[in-house]
């Protein structure tokens, strides 16, 4: 199954056929709406809008682990996500789409983590998006759409939900970075650690704040969304329906050598809560 995970501007499901809603209960809270499930090229798809159905969840709140488990626990192995990004790159103006493959972390409140409460994962997260997907994505920019795309760069996340300061915009542009956003992590953590591949196509619907003659509103990032959402949309479908059988990476065995207590010494209620996720590491 393929999960679609919608940003900003992304609220409802792709044209899927024969669908159905499932309420899923996972033991990281509730999900931020009912999982659509249909079917796109003998494929079936799996989707959640982030913010919830009516943008109710802020991006630091977000139930990203209900979400993501969520996911894993329908038999999601592939997620697809689109976001929506200030640009810090004249080049990078908004309506363009970006496929990021690098992301930097300044958000401040977030637990990034499935694991803990007498379980330790160390993960490694050097390519923390697929590199498979990023490839798929970026040629479904290419052939799905006529928007302005671009392969490749960093995302920077920032907590929120305010917008920058123009000292931080600036800095950000400084250290080479492309775009920025709020809500890339912990979600890309979270399906690496869900031994999923992930990748996201990023819709640019501002400048942030270092533009001189920029001043980021809700008004601009919700008109550029909007602009770029059918782009989005045919990206992603696109991806869907050439989706590769099967996974040629290794995202599907992230997990094997990172778990770092005796199994023994795992208290009971954590090894059943992640069970589906670290369960088969864990066999005695």
């Amino acid at each position: 199954m393929i999960g679609f995970i919608g940003g900003s501007g992304i609220y409802d499901a792709l044209p899927l056929e024969d669908t159905r809603e499932e309420n899923v209960t996972t033991p990281f809270g509730e999900p931020s709406a009912p999982v659509t499930v249909g079917e796109m090229a003998g494929e079936e798809v799996a989707f959640l809008p982030r913010h919830g159905p009516a943008h109710q969840h802020t991006p630091t709140n977000a139930p990203y682990k209900a979400n993501v488990y969520a996911l894993k626990e329908m038999g999601v192995d592939r997620v697809l996500s689109s976001n929506a990004v200030g640009s810090l790159r004249e080049d990078l103006p908004p309506q363009t789409l970006v496929v990021p493959d690098q992301t930097f972390d300044r958000t401040k409140h977030r637990d990034s983590s499935f694991f803990g409460d007498g379980i330790v994962v160390h993960m490694p997260f050097a390519e923390p998006y697929c590199p498979h997907m990023v490839d798929h994505l970026a040629e479904s920019c290419e052939t799905a759409t006529d928007a302005t795309h671009e392969k490749g760069g960093t995302y920077v996340c920032i907590e929120g939900p305010q917008y920058s300061t123009r000292a931080e915009s600036e800095f950000y542009r400084e250290q080479g970075w492309d775009v920025i956003g709020m809500t890339t992590i912990p979600e890309a953590k979270l399906a690496r650690e869900a031994e999923m591949c992930y990748a996201t196509v990023a819709g640019v619907t501002d400048y942030d704040v270092w533009k001189e003659d920029s001043e980021v509103t809700l008004q601009e990032v919700l008109a550029n969304a909007a602009e770029n959402e059918d782009a989005i949309k045919e990206v992603v479908e696109h991806a869907i329906r050439t989706m590769p059988d099967e996974r040629d990476c290794d995202c599907g065995q992230t997990l094997a050598g990172t778990v770092n207590t005796p199994v023994e010494e795992i208290p009971a209620e954590t090894r059943e809560r992640v069970d589906l996720l670290v369960g088969e590491y864990l066999d005695d």
